[in-house]
């Protein structure tokens, strides 16, 4: 597969060739940056976990360069910290037995800059090679600025595909902003109960990260574990963790559908349950 950045690479955890590992991909994860994947598409991996007719393949839009570092990271310049991320995510992919990793390769500015269609002819054409089932990007809500760039770029990709290839689901996941806010009704809660101990290994391969002064393993496991406590306040849970995640799949059913009318869609139906339970009370 040839991409329109000279830096993408492909790595395959397994002996198949990067075709079969991308032609078997049933579900698949875009995120931002080395370790996205891992806390917003939890549910998905452990879904395709040594299943035979089920199998993960994670994408990864940017470079890493531009990443916080402290303790032992403290010194590395940005190519080291481009190389031991990159690092880290390969191991995230043995331990999580993923088909295929991709790595885009992007900065972040190209992500976020509207009129650079390179990324999305990218995504496209990887989409078209692996035609999963379930997709999981960020949420449109996030408040990390690159996450939802890359949101953005995956449904304009999609909307480059025929109808009849593209993913019957597109959901849009929490990393830095929790959707506890949305409306339950709306709301999708994806099953984290099981496996934690392959959930806690995923996470804490990103030492870069967790040692470099962000305890992204215990802050991810918490708040699924606090997402399976507050879903319901009148019902004993019986899951253990939950991730919850936008449905994005009515912007790649519509292509008309404007992406910014569609979120706010969420947040005015929020605002408006809260004023309504104040003029009840």
């Amino acid at each position: 597969m040839k991409f329109k950045n000279s830096n993408a690479e492909i790595y395959v955890p397994s002996d198949l060739d990067v075709d079969a590992a991308l032609g078997r991909t049933t579900h698949l994860a875009v995120g931002a940056h080395q370790d996205d994947l891992e806390i917003m598409a939890a549910s998905g991996i452990l879904e395709c976990f040594q299943q035979k007719d089920k199998w993960f393949t994670g994408v990864v839009m940017t470079d890493g360069r531009g990443s916080p570092r402290a303790e032992l990271y403290a010194h590395y310049s940005d190519e080291q910290m481009m190389e031991i991320r990159v690092l880290e995510q390969k191991k995230a992919a043995q331990i999580g037995d993923y088909s295929a990793q991709v790595f885009l390769g992007y900065p972040s500015s190209a992500v976020k800059e509207g009129n650079n269609a390179d990324p999305v002819v990218d995504l496209e054409n990887l989409l078209r090679a692996a035609s999963p089932n379930v997709i999981y990007t960020h949420n449109l809500a996030d408040k990390h600025q690159t996450h939802v760039g890359v949101a953005v770029r995956v449904v304009q990709a999609i909307r480059k595909i025929p109808t009849d290839m593209r993913p019957k689901r597109l959901y849009g996941c929490e990393v830095w902003r929790s959707l506890d806010w949305v409306m339950d009704a709306e709301k999708i809660a994806l099953d984290c109960s099981e496996r934690t101990n392959i959930q806690n290994a995923l996470l804490s391969v990103f030492d870069s990260q967790v040692s470099g002064g962000k305890r992204y393993d215990l802050a991810t496991m918490g708040r699924r574990l606090a997402n399976a406590t507050f879903f319901a306040s009148h019902a004993i849970e019986d899951t253990k963790g939950l991730t919850y995640a936008m449905d994005l799949t009515p912007l790649i059913q519509d292509d008309d559908l404007d992406i910014k009318t569609y979120v706010q869609g969420f947040i005015d139906r929020f605002a408006e349950d809260v004023s309504a339970m104040i003029n009840k009370m």
